[in-house]
């Protein structure tokens, strides 16, 4: 792996995971922040959910602002913004002052995961944009696993206001890195080019291209299988199953290791295959296996030890999916990658909350009423894919090499 390859993936990679460390970080803190603040789990709660509606909404802030004015300065803004914001968090009095601080943190938590995403675009393409997403996403990905027993280690330590003290802290650091490493990778002429009238258009186009949106829904109902058993298995590992912390962390453990693994076979099956050959396999085989796993849940057979099996390799093709669907989304949509990137994100958060709120909705935290909300997930994606048909990449050169020197 090239210097420059490596430090643009570490340097991107901590950018991206700034506003999920901020979610997973803060969870175990929540019955502390209540006691300590006065107020009801409900309220303590209410600071976790003002940050996911500005962290959304931020998603289509940043985008089209990152091809209008550069990547630098939205980047730059939205993260001295989360700095600022982690600093009140921290002082907060009252559960008031915490809610309208997080509100603000997650918009400026926001910036690092779009405009990281259309940086990769700027500098590779193809395979190599592949492996760099997936890098990328390894790093977003270990956040719901290493960041709440980094928040739980804070605690035993210190109070839950150094919880934000150290989100804080990373950020700043981030702001070093952005300022030694990361140059603007968008060119002066595309952003004298563009006007927000353009970015208008290229939202219109963007969502009028049927390549990306069904691409972008591949990504987001199949994502939304894993987010279906981040939000319910620590009910049905530990209440079906009797699974202690430890043991459920082990077992969810297992499932992330598989999606982290498969993400770095990307550049090896692109390079191979070719991306637009890979995708489709990839979708079906995750179908196929969460139906494998639904059947076996409702027929009782195999027990914890066949549904952790077929997860394990329903949440691989799901680590090979997720990248290539992306590069293959924005293949065509370079000159607008940032308002491409805020879109995708968005409309991946509303999928994924969407599917998790009926998930809850509908379940009754049974083992079955979840593997059939992932299997639904898979099949939709499959679906959309089918009626996607081939997808036929033309390869472009980026829009810049790499990160500072090599």
């Amino acid at each position: 792996m090239r210097p420059s390859f490596a430090r643009n993936a570490i340097v991107l990679g901590l950018l991206t995971a700034i506003g999920p460390f901020a979610i997973d970080m803060y969870l175990p803190s929540l019955p502390k922040v209540a006691a300590s603040l006065g107020t009801t789990p409900d309220g303590a709660l209410a600071s976790m959910t003002v940050f996911f509606i500005t962290f959304a909404i931020g998603q289509l802030i940043y985008g089209p602002s990152s091809d209008l004015f550069g990547r630098r300065r939205p980047l730059v803004a939205g993260t001295v913004l989360f700095v600022a914001a982690s600093v009140g968090c921290a002082l907060a009095t009252s559960i008031e002052q915490l809610i309208a601080f997080r509100l603000i943190q997650g918009l400026g938590g926001a910036a690092g995961m779009v405009v990281a995403r259309a940086i990769v675009r700027d500098l590779h393409s193809g395979v190599e944009e592949a492996r760099l997403l997936s890098l990328l996403m390894l790093v977003f990905s270990v956040s719901p696993i290493c960041a709440p027993l980094i928040g739980n280690g804070v605690l035993a330590l210190a109070s839950w206001r150094a919880i934000f003290w150290l989100v804080g802290a990373i950020a700043a650091a981030c702001l070093v890195m952005i300022a030694m490493f990361v140059p603007e990778t968008r060119p002066a002429l595309l952003r004298r080019e563009t006007s927000l009238g353009e970015v208008i258009a290229a939202c219109r186009r963007l969502l009028t291209d049927r390549g990306f949106v069904g691409l972008t829904l591949v990504t987001s109902l199949a994502f939304s299988g894993f987010l279906v058993f981040l939000a319910n298995s620590p009910f049905v590992l530990s209440h079906q199953y009797g699974l202690s912390a430890i043991q459920y962390s082990l077992a969810f453990s297992v499932n992330a290791i598989a999606f982290f693994a498969a993400m770095q076979l990307n550049g090896w099956l692109g390079k191979r295959f070719g991306l637009a050959h890979v995708i489709r396999p990839a979708v079906f085989g995750y179908a196929v296996v969460m139906g494998l796993s639904l059947a076996t849940a409702a027929l009782g057979t195999g027990g914890l030890a066949a549904i952790s099996v077929l997860l394990f390799i329903g949440y691989g093709f799901l680590g090979i999916i997720l990248p290539v669907s992306s590069v293959l989304a924005m293949a065509e949509h370079g000159a607008i990658a940032g308002t491409a990137s805020s879109l995708m994100n968005a409309l991946q958060l509303a999928t994924g909350a969407l599917m998790v709120a009926l998930s809850g909705a509908f379940g009754d935290g049974s083992e079955v009423r979840m593997v059939a909300a992932i299997a639904g997930c898979a099949g939709l994606a499959a679906l959309v894919q089918l009626a996607l048909g081939p997808i036929r990449l033309r390869e472009r050169a980026p829009l810049a090499s790499s990160f500072g020197p090599p």
